[in-house]
């Protein structure tokens, strides 16, 4: 799996919008939806790479594609 370093919780967000998801709510966590998927995103500053990683993956994005959205 390609590296990817910390990210920025608001950078993460932005990117994921980017690819089609929206908001469904927030706390201390965010959840969002592009209607097939559900991804939850901490409010951390950076969010762990292993965890934005499996995010990622979740969403159904490559690292690759995820560090061009940023």
């Amino acid at each position: 799996m390609p590296k990817l370093a910390g990210v920025n919780h608001k950078r993460a967000i932005n990117a994921f919008k980017k690819s089609g998801f929206w908001i469904i709510r927030q706390g201390k966590h965010i959840t969002m939806t592009d209607g097939e998927r559900i991804i939850t995103i901490p409010r951390s500053n950076p969010v762990n790479s292993f965890t934005m990683a499996g995010i990622v993956k979740d969403a159904g994005l490559t690292i690759e594609k995820f560090k061009k959205l940023i």
